[in-house]
């Protein structure tokens, strides 16, 4: 079976990897630790098919340890006490390099069982893995070990190598294969910044292209097809998911519905209308607020629409929400004002009612006080008397701050009328 095109196109070298320049170019972090000859325990971290793994085969090499790998997806203690069973062998005398893949995939125990082994150096660990580590990976790792960020490549880096991808496979199928730029261009964007990805493409297209004369030529068409939901990078239960709706929620904070809408297309685009009617109906009691409380009920009925129109249609009322919220003016009161409040909930414990506000109680003989003593405000003018309801402990605590905004000063008027301030 022959071996996929992004196996044949796999760099040999560091100069050859494709993007992390980050972490990688001539005098950064990782590169000056590869250099140096002395690996530490390292767990790379980012997106699936953007050189992760290469970079780990590369250190291998270079290190003279031997090598061994697992996937976290596969792999049990017992594979793991098999690498530590080689310890202190002849064919480990160099050090041992374990590259584990996907160890967020592993359980607690199978990580606590390469502890001591990564802790005293006879075992070096490099593990990958697509989910935050600080999440997913048990903490004593963390500890023991650097993390380093593997971003995606960003499509005019993806350029060369997909040219490089179809030279490869016209020499190995003994004809052209014809890709103008703005073919390369298009799986580069098209691709996510996922290497594998875009090798895949190419494949494919070397595949579909249309055969005239012993050459294959690749048409927008083909491509349209190849690529047409290939940017999609999105997975409901992993960190895309919470970056996108964290990025939709700051926008709409930072008053960009034009960086909003491009977030809640993306979320619209994956089939995610639940997660994005959630969070709208998030901000606009959080981040809107008392500034325009009718955002919420707003909000409500777009939402509501959208769940019972569904997708393509639910666009257009979760468009006109988004759009609301980015524009509308901003107060965070009602949140700093319960957050304080919950605060002394779990501070003060079960505090007493005062007097007057408990439900009404059979004194009996001897009671210090008699009575309830409550005060009926729509008895008195303006519908307002002036009497103590927070606890005695917390009798002048403050925890609501009027906003300055138009909606909230106006509440702070009629309230400095009520208390003839």
């Amino acid at each position: 079976m022959s071996a996929p095109l992004a196996d044949k196109i796999r760099p040999a070298s560091l100069d050859d990897v494709v993007g992390q320049k980050h972490i990688l170019a001539p005098g950064k972090p990782l590169r000056k630790i590869i250099e140096g000859g002395t690996v530490p325990n390292m767990i790379f971290y980012g997106p699936s098919g953007i050189g992760k793994t290469t970079v780990a085969r590369i250190i291998a090499e270079n290190c003279g340890m031997t090598l061994h790998k697992l996937n976290g997806t596969n792999a049990s203690v017992a594979d793991i006490k098999e690498v530590i069973s080689t310890i202190g062998t002849f064919g480990s005398e160099n050090g041992i390099l374990l590259y584990l893949d996907e160890i967020q995939y592993l359980n607690k125990k199978q990580q606590q069982s390469l502890l001591e082994y990564i802790e005293n150096g006879e075992i070096t660990l490099i593990a990958s893995t697509t989910e935050n580590p600080y999440f997913s990976v048990y903490n004593a790792v963390i500890s023991r070990s650097t993390v380093f960020e593997f971003k995606p490549v960003s499509a005019e880096e993806l350029i060369p190598a997909i040219k490089r991808g179809f030279a490869i496979l016209s020499e190995e199928n003994g004809c052209e294969i014809r890709a103008d730029d703005e073919i390369c261009r298009t799986i580069a964007y098209g691709c996510g910044g996922d290497v594998r990805k875009a090798m895949n493409t190419v494949e494919l297209c070397a595949v579909c292209g249309e055969t005239e004369n012993g050459k294959i030529t690749i048409t927008e068409d083909t491509l349209s097809v190849l690529v047409q939901r290939s940017n999609m990078r999105y997975d409901r239960d992993g960190d895309q998911h919470y970056d996108i709706l964290s990025a939709l929620h700051k926008s709409i904070r930072g008053s960009d519905e034009n960086a909003a809408l491009h977030y809640a297309a993306r979320l619209i685009a994956a089939g995610d209308i639940i997660s994005l009617c959630r969070r709208l109906l998030c901000i606009a009691a959080e981040d809107v607020g008392l500034a325009y409380p009718q955002a919420i009920v707003v909000t409500k009925a777009c939402v509501d629409s959208a769940l019972q129109l569904g997708i393509p249609e639910a666009k257009l009322p979760i468009a006109e929400a988004v759009i609301l919220l980015a524009t509308a003016p901003k107060s965070n009161s009602g949140v700093m004002a319960i957050d304080a409040a919950l605060e002394d909930v779990k501070s003060c414990d079960a505090l007493d009612f005062p007097r007057h506000l408990q439900n009404v109680h059979f004194d009996g003989k001897g009671a210090d006080i008699v009575g309830q003593h409550y005060l009926y405000p729509h008895n008195y003018p303006n519908h307002y008397v002036k009497q103590q309801y927070l606890p005695d402990a917390l009798a002048d605590r403050v925890y609501y701050q009027f906003g300055d905004n138009k909606q909230e000063q106006a509440a702070l008027m009629y309230r400095k009328k009520l208390l003839n301030e």
